[in-house]
């Protein structure tokens, strides 16, 4: 007999065979099968890569950088105009300064340079820069002013006042240049010296208002000036811009202090034993 149990029917063309026929019977009843192509990469399609996961570090360095030099930029821009407006500052200020110093009457007695009021014609050279609120120059006219007249007389040295405004900032009215300014009046009629001397004998304190413009001409009349010419010559202002011209150009030659004492030039001691032994020393 034969044995059919045993016996397989061979498979028919387009019909699954015994292994795919249980595959489909696996998927009908709800089993999982193999992944195929399309639903692998759906499934990866949530998956991160990493070109992905670099680029957002890689943007917000490249944003850091970009604000960085933007803010670079703002920074110089600023600096740069901060630069200009000091510039055109100081240009505005040297054009004012330099029209003020250039349009300035000078008094009767002052040098062609129109710094100083001179005296003498000696062939050593003498410049006394100093503040009439300044007591150290109070001292230097008292312990030396006889000393440097007599040089004068005895045609050794040719002296120029130099009548600074440096310390207009120890009185409350200006006085260095209120003073400066009156002395130039006292210098216009030929008595600066006699002015300068009596100005210094009455010096304010530092730290004061100074005197008045009506005490000025007080110290005028007493050394032998008209009241009247002198008071309109310290009312009007007539020397101010000369003392402003005195003034800046003793600070363009280095004079920052007073007194201030130059023998042909070089600084001295601020004594009448070393002016005197300079002198000497020159005109050997």
């Amino acid at each position: 007999m034969n044995n059919r149990k045993g016996r397989r029917r061979p498979t028919r063309p387009g019909e699954p065979g015994p292994g795919r026929a249980e595959e489909a019977r696996a998927g009908r009843n709800g089993e999982s099968r193999t992944p195929r192509n399309g639903e692998s990469r759906a499934a990866r399609g949530g998956e991160s890569r990493p070109g992905r996961a670099d680029s957002r570090p890689a943007r917000v360095v490249r944003e850091q950088r970009a604000r960085e030099r933007r803010r670079r930029r703002t920074l110089w821009a600023s600096i740069g105009a901060v630069v200009v407006l000091v510039a055109a500052g100081l240009i505005g200020w040297a054009v004012s300064a330099s029209k003020d110093a250039g349009d300035f009457t000078p008094p009767g007695g002052a040098n062609p340079e129109g710094t100083g009021i001179v005296f003498g014609t000696g062939p050593v050279n003498i410049d006394v820069y100093a503040d009439f609120i300044c007591p150290f120059c109070k001292q230097f006219e008292q312990q030396a002013g006889g000393t440097l007249d007599q040089l004068v007389a005895q045609g050794k040295a040719r002296i120029t006042y130099h009548p600074v405004a440096f310390l207009n900032r120890f009185s409350s009215t200006d006085y260095s240049t209120r003073s400066s300014a009156a002395s130039g009046c006292a210098a216009q009629s030929g008595k600066f010296r006699e002015y300068s001397r009596a100005l210094f004998d009455r010096q304010p304190p530092e730290g004061s208002a100074g005197l008045s413009d009506t005490q000025l001409v007080d110290v005028a009349v007493g050394v032998g000036l008209a009241r009247d010419s002198f008071a309109n010559c310290v009312r009007e202002n007539t020397f101010k811009k000369w003392t402003d011209h005195v003034t800046e150009e003793a600070s363009r030659a280095g004079i920052n202090g007073t007194p201030t004492v130059l023998v042909n030039g070089k600084q001295v001691q601020a004594s009448a034993e070393a002016v005197t032994a300079a002198v000497t020393a020159a005109g050997e």
